[in-house]
């Protein structure tokens, strides 16, 4: 049990210089058929009037082990094809080079991201979109910046994306003064980046409002982030005219939706980005696969492989074979002219 594990995976490994010889194994079904009709006929038969004489013959070793030259001169055949076609064992490795890209998300956490036109509302339902996006890059360092009047780094930069799960979901409202610093927010980004050697750096910088916060003007963040080489996407989150919203002590209300797509238009051009408008969840999960097939993260893999002939192994057991058969043609299975 134990050789058999390691034999397996050496013959899965193997291959054919010459695989088209291995054809020639058809020959090997054939000889034995052939044999077995042969023997059949060749068969005498004799009529007598009782058959008590045989019943205590017993047949001879000779007779029992009769087709044992055969035998092996079949699996001699067998053997020599195989080396004939000449297997080959391959080792190969890879080494394989990530280049990965460094991604701030800048998410706006103001109270209009309460509004339900996206369910349960907006920030939950990007937070969902967000973790799954963050999911499919594994070999990205990935931050999240939040905004609403200011902003603050809620995860620095990092390839520990549990921790920076951790610190998505318990983002929530209210754990900054209400307002929407859309330059403040794009700005944290930007540090987050600043000290970044990644070649590709992105800003995914969503906001469902205009600005009307914060102490940096947008377009001044989004000028500071072309000459850092640093692109921006930006996403409007919202449906169009009104949306509901739950305000805490009033209940259900309808707010209007307001977003400066100008703005963030401005923003995606001047950095080389690109501007989304998200109506719905549904848009919004497309908008972030959009930019996850944009941004794809580099991986360059070579293969070096390393070829050996392995058709002595086989020559050596049909050379076996064939010498066990002639010895035994020779001796136990010697036959007189």
């Amino acid at each position: 049990m134990h050789n058999s594990f390691h034999l397996l995976p050496y013959l899965k490994s193997l291959t054919f210089a010459h695989p088209w010889v291995l054809l020639l194994l058809l020959l090997v079904p054939l000889l034995v058929a052939l044999y077995i009709w042969k023997n059949k006929k060749s068969h005498a038969t004799l009529t007598v009037s009782s058959d008590e004489p045989f019943l205590n013959s017993g047949k001879s070793l000779r007779t029992r082990w009769n087709s044992t030259p055969f035998v092996l001169r079949m699996l001699t055949l067998l053997f020599l094809i195989i080396a004939l076609a000449r297997p080959q064992s391959s080792m190969s490795h890879r080494n394989k080079d990530v280049e990965g890209i460094d991604i701030a998300i800048a998410l706006d956490v103001s109270g209009s991201m309460m509004a339900m036109d996206f369910r349960p509302n907006r920030l939950e339902a990007c937070k969902n979109v967000i973790k799954e996006f963050i999911d499919n890059r594994p070999n990205d360092r990935i931050g999240l910046v939040v905004y609403s009047a200011e902003a603050y780094t809620r995860c620095p930069l990092t390839t520990d994306h549990q921790t920076l799960q951790e610190a998505l979901a318990t983002t929530k409202f209210g754990i900054i003064d209400d307002g929407t610093a859309i330059g403040d927010g794009l700005g944290t980004a930007i540090n987050r980046l600043k000290e970044s050697k990644a070649k590709s750096k992105v800003i995914i910088l969503l906001s469902d409002g205009v600005n009307n916060a914060g102490y940096m003007n947008p377009l001044s963040a989004a000028e500071i982030a072309h000459n850092r080489n640093i692109r921006v996407y930006t996403i409007g989150c919202g449906s169009m005219g009104e949306a509901p919203i739950n305000i805490p002590g009033y209940g259900v209300a309808n707010t209007k939706v307001e977003i400066d797509e100008a703005l963030l238009r401005s923003i995606a051009n001047e950095t080389g980005g690109q501007y989304f408008r998200a109506q719905n969840k549904t848009k919004l999960k497309e908008v972030y696969q959009e930019i996850d097939r944009m941004e794809k993260t580099r991986i360059h893999e070579t293969v070096f492989t390393n070829r050996s002939e392995e058709f002595f192994p086989f020559l050596l057991i049909a050379l076996i074979f064939l010498t066990i058969e002639i010895i035994l043609r020779n001796t136990l299975f010697h036959t007189l002219p």
